[in-house]
């Protein structure tokens, strides 16, 4: 079991999550982060900070997020192998257009 990054965090990146996690699982790029599930270990010290309540168990992904299961793992292994997108500090947030933010 993984945890998954899901349509909140699209546009809308929060780096808050990537400080606590134990293994670096975070990746991202231009429009959301995703956790790596060959990495992540299920410890779910992630989920409590994410802001936009973006990250979920994978087996408690919504329904109509189901896609960002295979999102996270395809774009994870892609940037992961090519070197770029790991994050594990906090940065500065990201929200773009389609930033859909809790107030």
């Amino acid at each position: 079991m993984t945890h998954v990054v899901c349509q909140p965090c699209w546009d809308c990146k929060y780096t808050d999550c990537v400080v606590v996690c134990p293994v670096e699982c975070f990746w991202q790029d231009e429009k959301m982060l995703y956790i790596d599930p060959q990495d992540c270990i299920d410890c779910e010290a992630c989920v409590p900070e994410c802001p936009v309540e973006a990250i979920y168990v994978e087996a408690n992904v919504p329904a109509q997020w189901s896609n960002f299961i295979q999102m996270n793992a395809e774009r994870s292994a892609a940037l992961k192998a090519s070197g770029e997108g790991r994050t594990t500090e906090k940065q500065d947030p990201k929200e773009g257009p389609e930033c859909a933010k809790k107030a």
